[in-house]
């Protein structure tokens, strides 16, 4: 032990050199210093330093929040501390001085509810929190669903001590365990008051599905499971929720559960059927948008499950057709939908029938530019003569701010389909009819197309076309900096040529760009070390505030050789 106090003594050698030479400490207080942790060695008590260091910082967490009251990231690394050093009464107290300014925050009151039942086991603190917050939030779905769950598992948490207390064989009688609260009867008439004051399926949903994680509440479930059928038979999540319970049922109370893969997938297709069967009823109940995209995505859903059985993949597959051909033919499928339905019959190379769902699409939602992608994906992949004729077609139908992606989608088939003059005339018109920031993708896409079919001389000339035309973006001038480096014979003039076109759009901003230039001149073979003191001076003048903080800060680590 005396070897690893004098190896760590001396270990802290030249950090005492160092106070001493910045006169922070003279020679003799050193000294002293040196002898003192010498004499003391490891005698020190932990949990007296700790506690003493713990109070601290308490001290200014205190002091912090009283100052600050308005930061919540401060109250919230107060609550982190305390609930790794301080006392359980203490974090209370903190809970409270925060909910006291803080009121407005729901999520808030649901953290130190939380904290109240599950780390201090309190759940008549977490029930009075949570209704003193309902007295601030008496509409916020998420404080009905949290103190709802709150009560579930006081209940479960008591029936667990009634049970064990009994396994014991120890007399229960005096001890207050109400059959009511055991039911979960608090969560009832939580459910009860919150489904009055919030409407709609999608919270109705949300308190069954929070009632399912516990398996003493069958009743309340049950309950819950009927009012929602009752209360919201004209919401289209109400149906979905019960047909999808289907899956979840048991084909005949009491069958076991199958074995063998047949009878597994025979158990699938008859769980399936009687969901398609509950969505069947619905669209005819509810023929809404809404309900068929419920619908089909449920059919895309079972479809793109992985099984080994053929008939139950084919089974499947014309499920979901004939509930796309349905939706169509009643004008309720959305335009999602006819995008996902063409894909399909591209996975199965039917392009005829995709090309008729693309082209319906089209006709459907003209102004979409989704769907004349779709309608052009099942061209090019089909082969077929008429894309550049649907290109040109499209840019007529639709608005030119919204064609960046219809034109970047010409210009990449056009690479792998016709010459490169024709790319290039694709590029040319683009650019002429894009404008504002989506132009800033396309020059990007055109430079690097550029290089790569015909090399840097090409990649120069469209550099040198496009250097007047903007906005531009960093990566823009990086890409043409990164081609020179590229090149055998490297020419510096030519690098400084492409900073200096890139410091002009965005030296005020880029810190980056000046250091990587001052970097150039130091380190190509033909470049002027002697430009690097004009360079910095340069860019103290144009950034601004934290980019010119920044700058400075990474000049002086790269003088210093750490960058």
């Amino acid at each position: 032990m005396a070897e690893i106090i004098q190896e760590r003594i001396e270990d802290r050698l030249p950090e005492l050199e160092q106070l001493e030479r910045i006169g922070l400490f003279s020679r003799a207080e050193i000294k002293l210093i040196q002898r003192r942790r010498a004499r003391i060695g490891y005698s020190f008590k932990k949990d007296e330093i700790e506690n003493s260091i713990v109070h601290r910082v308490q001290g200014v967490f205190r002091r912090a929040s009283a100052k600050w009251k308005d930061d919540v990231q401060l109250w919230l690394s107060y609550v982190v501390f305390c609930k790794k050093w301080a006392t359980k009464a203490q974090l209370s107290k903190v809970f409270s001085a925060m909910l006291a300014i803080h009121s407005n925050k729901p999520a808030l009151w649901i953290m130190a509810a939380k904290w109240e039942m599950e780390d201090r086991l309190s759940s008549e603190s977490a029930r009075q929190l949570f209704l003193r917050a309902l007295r601030f939030h008496p509409e916020c779905p998420k404080l009905y669903q949290e103190y709802f769950r709150m009560e579930l598992m006081h209940a479960e948490k008591l029936r667990k001590e009634k049970q064990e207390f009994e396994t014991a064989k120890m007399d229960v009688e005096n001890l207050e365990y109400s059959e009511e609260i055991l039911k979960g009867e608090l969560a009832r008439i939580i459910y009860k008051n919150s489904v009055s004051i919030i409407k709609g399926a999608e919270f109705h949903v949300s308190l069954l599905s929070i009632a399912q994680l516990f398996d003493f509440a069958k009743d309340l479930q049950r309950e819950i499971y009927d009012d929602l059928q009752a209360l919201h038979t004209d919401d289209p999540l109400t149906w979905d929720y019960v047909a999808r319970r289907e899956l979840e049922m048991e084909s005949q109370p009491g069958d076991e559960p199958p074995t063998t893969k047949q009878a597994k997938v025979a158990e699938a297709t008859r769980r399936e059927e009687r969901c398609c069967a509950v969505y069947e009823e619905a669209v005819k109940t509810l023929p809404t948008e809404a309900m068929w995209k419920c619908y089909l995505n449920f059919c895309m859903e079972r479809f793109t499950k992985k099984t080994n059985s053929q008939l139950l993949r084919e089974k499947r597959l014309e499920r979901t057709m004939v509930a796309f051909r349905k939706a169509h033919e009643l004008r309720l499928l959305p335009e999602v939908q006819y995008k996902q339905w063409s894909e399909l019959l591209l996975q199965h190379n039917l392009f005829k029938e995709a090309l008729e769902v693309a082209g319906a699409g089209t006709e459907l939602f003209q102004d979409s530019v989704m769907m004349w992608q779709v309608k052009l994906q099942v061209l090019i992949a089909s082969e077929s003569p008429d894309v550049a004729m649907v290109f040109e077609e499209a840019f007529v139908r639709l608005k030119p701010q919204i064609c960046l992606p219809l034109w970047i989608s010409w210009a990449e088939w056009s690479e792998g389909a016709k010459s490169q003059e024709d790319t290039e005339a694709i590029f040319k018109k683009a650019v002429l009819a894009v404008m504002g920031a989506d132009s800033v993708t396309l020059k990007d896409k055109y430079l690097d197309w550029a290089y790569r079919s015909s090399g840097y001389k090409k990649a120069r000339a469209v550099f040198k076309s496009l250097q007047e035309s903007r906005p531009f973006s960093v990566d823009f001038f990086r890409k043409m900096i990164q081609f020179e480096k590229e090149q055998e014979s490297c020419k510096m003039a030519n690098l400084r040529e492409y900073y200096e076109r890139a410091l002009r759009e965005f030296g005020s901003v880029d810190s980056d760009l000046w250091m990587d230039y001052i970097k150039e001149e130091l380190d190509h073979p033909l470049g002027r070390p002697e430009n690097c003191g004009q360079i910095y001076w340069r860019a103290m003048k144009m950034l601004q505030g934290e980019a010119a903080e920044l700058f400075v800060a990474k000049h002086a680590m790269h003088q210093a050789g750490h960058l």
